[in-house]
């Protein structure tokens, strides 16, 4: 068989179907770029850890933890600096704390979030008046901008939920569809007609069953050379694949057979594949099964994606004019500035940055707002740089630059998208023994894609242990 694309969804079901916990599977890894990890790239430089696309992972999805003690890599595994757990929303000319239990922009408790200069009083006033807001009837999807303005009003979705949560999907809020990307909200709306009041118990809960502040993980880990340590491990226990890097598969069609295909790839013979994973972006996918069904080419092109940059900058320690008391900050799409985030990477991580430096992560781009990304490299720091001086007052001159660019990197989940993805899955039922994984479908962080490229290895072996024969 033929898993085509070598990002953490391809790599994770290229090792799923390695391993000796069924019947062996001949599988070959095909992947356009000269190297395997996709998003996933760090970089070494002067003591600096260079995160080019993601820095780290949701602990409480558990498919990214347990992939890394079974890859030997739990005692790589760093959680957020304790003693530096602030993070900030810029907000009407000045960085704002988020207050001390604030929960995905929910007050768990009152007397902070009272104190807080977030919200207005009218704002703060109409976030509390939540609990007093009928539930919604309908089953239909609605955008994640319509469902929190609904509940919590317009300024609390504009100053805090907006930031918050369309920066995960590089969104636009008004565009997102709350059940693909939160769906415990409309769930908790559902089961018990607030979400203040759901959170509020589940906080109670938590603290009568002694869980809590000091749990194993804080909710962001990463491994202490970086994520690419994840890459290279499974790289290396992928000896019973085939792996061809710097090859492009232009093809997906069908041998003329009742079962199996041919792979076809530049400069190279066609693959035969009695099962292909196709663990690329939706639009790559759509290209090569336009041979086989245009129907299911055209409801995977019409996925959306964003295209995004980092850009990092390390400064000397010594004389540095901010604190960097905390994990970053967030910056609202009301306020008009071209940063989306900046993230304090020297104080929320350890070993990022040699001793006496600091290191400062920043993004740009995402859904609307990707004209910024026409400038150039240079450009973009420097308006990085003009945003950070406005927004902290770093006026020192960076002693290293790099920037990293993600053209159409980020799919956008759609109002609908579990209806467009049932229907892509129904009409890929009609080509048996190919399957889709990654960002586009079911998730869009590591866990997300790892629990793809794995599930989508135990359908090839359902596929297989119905009776179809195996490539050898």
């Amino acid at each position: 068989m033929v898993v085509v694309g070598g990002g953490i969804a391809g790599l994770s079901a290229a090792y799923a179907l390695s391993q000796s916990d069924g019947p062996p599977i001949a599988c070959t890894l095909v992947e356009a770029d000269s190297r395997l990890g996709g998003k996933i790239l760090t970089e070494q430089a002067d003591g600096f850890v260079i995160e080019g696309g993601p820095d780290s992972f949701l602990s409480q999805k558990p498919w990214g933890i347990e992939l890394c003690r079974k890859l030997g890599l739990e005692d790589r595994l760093i959680g957020t600096n304790p003693d530096r757990r602030r993070t900030f929303v810029y907000s009407r000319g000045r960085l704002e704390e988020l207050p001390e239990g604030l929960a995905l922009g929910f007050p768990t408790r009152l007397g902070p979030f009272l104190r807080s200069g977030l919200l207005s009083w009218p704002g703060k006033l109409r976030l509390g008046a939540e609990i007093f807001v009928p539930r919604r009837r309908e089953e239909s999807d609605e955008s994640l901008g319509d469902f929190f303005r609904r509940r919590l009003g317009r300024e609390a979705l504009e100053r805090i939920i907006e930031p918050l949560m369309t920066g995960i999907y590089a969104g636009d809020a008004d565009r997102l569809s709350i059940r693909a990307t939160f769906p415990r909200f409309p769930e908790m709306e559902r089961e018990h007609g607030s979400i203040v009041r759901s959170m509020l118990g589940a906080r109670r809960r938590q603290q009568a069953s002694g869980m809590g502040e000091r749990a194993r993980w804080t909710p962001f880990v990463t491994l202490r050379g970086g994520l690419s340590e994840l890459v290279q491990t499974l790289t290396s226990r992928l000896s019973a694949v085939k792996v061809c890097l710097g090859r492009r598969v232009t093809a997906v069609r069908s041998c003329g057979t009742a079962l199996g295909y041919e792979v076809l790839v530049d400069g190279e013979s066609p693959l035969k594949a009695d099962a292909v994973v196709l663990a690329t972006p939706a639009f790559g996918a759509a290209g090569l099964l336009a041979p086989l069904d245009a129907t299911v080419a055209g409801m995977l092109g019409a996925i959306p994606y964003a295209s995004t940059a980092t850009v990092t900058l390390g400064f000397r320690r010594e004389g540095f004019s901010h604190d960097l008391d905390g994990y970053g900050f967030v910056i609202p799409r009301i306020e008009g500035r071209a940063l989306l985030a900046s993230t304090w990477s020297s104080s929320k991580w350890g070993h990022r940055a040699p001793d006496g430096s600091v290191l400062i992560r920043a993004y740009l781009g995402g859904a609307g707002r990707e004209a910024v990304l026409e400038r150039s490299d240079q450009e973009l720091v420097e308006l990085v740089r003009a945003d950070l001086r406005h927004v902290m007052g770093v006026t020192e001159e960076p002693v290293m630059a790099r920037v990293f660019r993600w053209p159409r990197a980020m799919p956008q989940y759609l109002v609908g998208h579990l209806d467009r993805l049932a229907a892509i899955e129904e009409r890929l039922a009609r080509l048996p023994g190919v399957f889709v994984a990654g960002a586009a479908y079911r998730g869009v962080g590591i866990p997300d894609c790892i629990r793809d490229g794995l599930g989508s290895a135990e359908r090839v072996r359902a596929y297989f242990d119905k009776g179809s024969s195996r490539s050898l």
